[in-house]
Formats: structure tokens, sequence, C-alpha cells
């Protein structure tokens, strides 16, 4: 299901796009008891290296437990998949950041990217006492990440910015350069689309129905992502039921989004909060609006959704991070989606 990136051309998805489709899993929240939760992320790292991914994302905030760790355990559990691994900078120091990376590299000689994090919940920024402002937080971003990016590849790194200042830093374990990191940022908002490119990152978005994506940015210009969930069936009926079933209606969700949607300075989060989709399409967002997940879904048989993805590769598109798996069996039926596709865009 994926491979490294090259940038999308127009018209048709030739075999240049396809060799560039990557997809990432997500990492299982750790809002669960300790010994279960560490079975369930060596079982969907498994699951996500059989199905092919790429690698996997493992978020972070104040309520979970510490990102790196948890990579720790990715890598010693699969052969290939790399932890996409939050970085906020209010969390540590841009050196810290790239010795873990090194650190890594060096022990068990296997590759991570960094999913470069701005923003957050404002709650958990107050408690860190940083107030900093929306766009502001993105040029925070783009020091740090190249003070991490300078140390990787650099004997010895001086940067003088607003947010960061270092003096001949040099980084020990040398990373060999094919063990270097991706780098992926948000990019809902101008200031993120400006720092990705700036940062040379790929731009991941929390997209809308794909009918209203036609002006997104080319991947020739920014590589670009999406941030969505996919239930899908052989049947409409089928995959419905199995959405509903893993999806149902909640009262409470809906008000909690609401209030969410009231405090949060994040574009995405306040773009997917607008959008008024229908009860059920194939672009679906009844799991964000009852507060069950962080992004829409694509629902239905597996030609309805392979159509949905050929059209957001068409618009550039090419990384794919999925939401977190209930299960392996819902991987085979992902998989189905980008073989019909792949089929699809060859027909």
């Amino acid at each position: 299901m994926s491979t490294n990136p090259v940038p999308a051309t127009d018209g048709a998805l030739d075999a240049a796009v396809w060799a560039g489709l990557q997809v990432f899993s997500t990492c299982p929240s750790s809002h669960v008891t300790p010994d279960r939760y560490r079975e369930r992320v060596i079982a969907a790292a498994r699951w996500s290296e059989q199905a092919g991914c790429t690698g996997t994302l493992i978020y972070t905030d104040n309520t979970l437990v510490d990102p790196w760790m948890v990579a720790q355990i990715v890598i010693t559990n699969t052969s290939n998949l790399c932890p996409l691994v939050a970085v906020q900078p209010v969390y540590m120091h841009p050196y810290s950041a790239a010795k873990m990376v090194a650190t890594l590299a060096f022990l068990y000689g296997r590759r991570v990217f960094l999913n470069m994090v701005a923003g957050g919940f404002k709650n958990d920024l107050a408690a860190l006492n940083d107030d900093t402002p929306h766009d502001s937080r993105y040029e925070r971003l783009i020091e740090y990440t190249t003070i991490i990016r300078r140390l990787l590849e650099q004997r010895s790194v001086s940067f003088e910015g607003r947010f960061y200042q270092v003096r001949g830093l040099s980084l020990n374990p040398r990373v060999p350069p094919g063990l270097l990191p991706g780098v992926l940022v948000s990019g809902s908002s101008e200031a993120g689309m400006a720092a990705a490119r700036e940062m040379g990152a790929i731009a991941v978005k929390y997209p809308e129905p794909p009918a209203e994506c036609a002006a997104a940015p080319r991947a020739s210009a920014v590589p670009c992502g999406v941030r969505i969930g996919i239930v899908a069936r052989a049947s409409e009926d089928a995959a419905w039921r199995a959405a509903y079933e893993r999806f149902p209606e909640d009262r409470k969700g809906r008000l909690t989004r609401q209030l969410a949607a009231k405090i949060s300075d994040s574009s995405w989060h306040k773009r997917l909060s607008e959008i008024r989709g229908p009860a059920r399409g194939a672009y679906w967002l009844h799991p964000f609006e009852t507060y069950q997940t962080n992004c829409p879904y694509l629902v239905g048989s597996y030609e309805t959704v392979a159509e949905q993805l050929r059209r957001y590769m068409s618009y550039g598109y090419l990384t794919f991070i999925l939401d977190i798996p209930q299960s392996e069996e819902e991987f085979e039926h992902t998989a189905a989606c980008f073989d019909r596709a792949r089929q699809g865009a060859a027909a």
C-alpha cells in the first residue's frame, strides 16, 4: 500500500503517482490500562506492517504517555514499520528531539518520521504557560525543525532565531543518510502551508469532501496528505452497518464537540465543524461530530470508497494517515479500497 513519496502529476493517476503513495495507520491511545495498552500497540503495529503501511502515527498531548517510548515499542516489535512521532516544541528542546532520532537509528537501525505539532489543546498549552499566538507557533516550529534537520545533517550547527539560538552545537551519534526522518506538519491553515513549504515537509489536512478539494495545492508545489478514517465492505449496506456499530449516536459527544469547537483555535477543527454533510454519504462526519474521533470518514462499498480515494490522489494527496484500527480485518477492507482505486485508475 505504500512507497516513497514523489510529486503528483496533473490528469490521470499514472504509475509515478502510485509509486508515491504512502499510508500510515494511527497508534491506539493510552487511555486504557497499562498492560492492555502495550498489547494493543504491538498488535496494531504488526497489523499495520503486514498491511504494507509505511508507518504509524503516535499522538502526543498532556494526557498521553510519551510518544518516544511508544515508538520504541513499535520498533522492537516490527521489522520495517516507521513510527511517525508527534513532536511538540513545548515538551522538549530541538536538540533532545534530534538526539531521540539519532539514538533510535543507532540502536535499531530504523527510520522514524516526525509529525511536527504547532499547537494542541488550549488547556494543555495554558498549563505549560505557552501563550504563543497561532501563526507564531508555526514560526517557532520552522525554527525548531530547522535546528533538528541541521543537527542530523551537519557536523556543527549555529542558529540565531526569534525562538531558538544555538552556537556550535553538534550531535552524536551520527545518522546515516538513509535513516534521516521524513517530516509532516498540519497544512490546514495558511500558516501551516507556509511552514510546510519552508520546512520541506508533507502538509497534512483534515480534508473536506473530495468534490470541494479541486483547488488544493498540488504535490508538485507542496507534498500533501490527508487524515481520514475508512469503513468499507463489499456492499453499501454492510459498510453502513459496520459504521453505525462502531460509531453509534452519542448526544453527549455532540455537546462536547460543540464546546471544543468554541475553544479551539485550530483551523482544521473550525472548518470541519462548519461542514454540514449528509447523514449518510461517502464523506461522513458523524464520528467527528459526536466526538468519537477527530477526522472525517469515507464509508461505503469498496468501489465507492475507492472513487473517493482516487479523487484525493488526483488533487495531489499522496500521503494518507488512517484512523486508529479496530481490528486486523479492517486493514483487509481498506486494502481492497486502495486496490480498486489502482485498478480504476489503470482502466
